[in-house]
């Protein structure tokens, strides 16, 4: 049984939500980061990437950074920017990207259910990754970046959503961010509701990580130092749980995670071309070419694209090697172009899907990389396929969006 349970949400006022609402710190580099806030005063990335407030003499990761996080963090509250609901609650956390709805339920999860399985992963993480983030969740002794959970469908929470987002009274904040997504809030604060979506989480026994498994890994190393560290230790403290979206899989799309390769690994292209016959059907294309189903895979080349299909017989039976991203890794990426660890070789770059198939072509035409390759999206149902039966998907397999904002709903502990 999934331990999730409401919260006491520290939020923007309603006029001010689309002002503070950020993009997840971790989607630009720093230079990236300096611009974004230049002129947003209120801009939540101020606190989550808090070296922006500070010339480049100052290291990113100073022990001055973080305790400025800290007091702006303090001082967004005592000016009355966040407010701090009285009582836990539910919330309800809604995107709408092209057309499409994605609803989920904002709460806490248990830092013991990270550790039992029952919050199930399917990437590992970095301790350099992790550090940054373990510094700023203990500094702000607060979640800021929701962790992005799916489960498998269940008709009374969904029929619930649908009912409290007919609730006019219930609405927190509606804005469209700059990038056109539209977001929009409710507050779930009603007893029996929030006792229906208890209730029904305690019914379910998995949930799975879809994005945020860095945010994850340093939410629960806090909640281990805070155990550590507390005379009055009972798991009934906040810090024994981290904010959470938890989306129904009927709600998630997955987006193609691309890949883009620096040089041919000393291969001539016609070289290049003949190892690939070998386990791959090749066809010249006369324009993009986009996978329309696993197995198929685009690549651009000299100015040429190409549809690879992967011969029959070569795909295992297996729920990590049978994936797409699995083929192209082991088939041509691994033993053509020598990049055995894609996660740490500077060889490779990942590109999302929303960026479009242009951005392949430019990389390669910029002559900064020789060859690029259009993926098939990995399904939701294979992402946890591959987390129930204990395994890790290859490095960049899924690509989400749209991405959930940080300062809409922050977890004090």
């Amino acid at each position: 049984m999934a331990d999730i349970r409401p919260f006491k949400a520290v939020r923007p006022k309603t006029e001010e939500a689309g002002i503070i609402a950020a993009l997840p710190y971790d989607v630009y580099s720093r230079e990236e980061a300096v611009e974004e806030v230049k002129g947003k005063d209120l801009s939540f990335l101020r606190i989550d990437r808090a070296e922006t407030n500070f010339g480049e003499e100052v290291d990113t990761y100073a022990p001055e950074v973080y305790e400025k996080a800290a007091s702006l963090f303090d001082e967004f509250q005592n000016k009355g920017h966040l407010i701090e609901d009285k009582a836990p609650c539910y919330y309800i956390y809604e995107l709408i990207m092209d057309g499409r709805h994605q609803s989920g339920i904002v709460a806490t999860a248990s830092a013991d259910d990270y550790r039992n399985n029952i919050i199930k992963k399917h990437e590992n993480t970095l301790e350099s990754k992790e550090a940054d983030r373990i510094r700023h969740v203990d500094a702000l002794s607060a979640q800021t970046g929701p962790i992005f959970l799916g489960y498998r469908e269940r008709e009374d929470l969904t029929g619930l959503i649908n009912t409290i987002k007919m609730r006019d009274e219930a609405e927190i904040f509606d804005f469209t961010s700059p990038d056109g997504i539209i977001h929009k809030g409710w507050i779930i604060d009603h007893p029996e509701d929030i006792d229906k979506i208890t209730k029904a989480f305690e019914e379910i026994n998995e949930i799975y990580i879809c994005d945020g498994h860095h945010r994850c890994a340093s939410a629960v190393k806090v909640c281990e130092k805070r155990r550590q560290s507390d005379k009055d230790y009972n798991g009934d403290k906040e810090y024994n749980y981290f904010l959470s979206v938890l989306f129904a899989d009927s709600e998630l799309k997955i987006y193609d995670y691309n890949r883009a390769v620096k040089d041919l690994n000393g291969l001539s292209e016609s070289r290049f071309l003949d190892r690939i016959r070998k386990k791959f059907i090749i066809e010249e294309a006369e324009g993009q070419v986009k996978p329309s189903k696993k197995g198929e895979f685009g690549m651009y080349i000299s100015g040429k694209w190409y549809k690879l299909t992967i011969k029959p017989g070569i795909i295992q039976d297996d729920v990590v090697e049978e994936l797409d991203v699995s083929i192209l890794q082991n088939e041509l990426l691994a033993p053509i172009l020598n990049i055995e660890d894609p996660k740490r070789d500077s060889r490779i770059s990942f590109v999302g899907g929303i960026r479009g198939l242009g951005e392949l072509e430019r990389l390669v035409d910029s002559g900064k990389y020789s060859v690029s390759f259009a993926m098939y999206p990995t399904d939701i149902g294979e992402l946890f396929a591959v987390a129930d039966a204990g395994r890790l998907m290859p490095p960049k397999s899924t690509w989400f969006e749209p991405k959930l904002r940080s300062g809409l709903f922050i977890h004090k502990f």
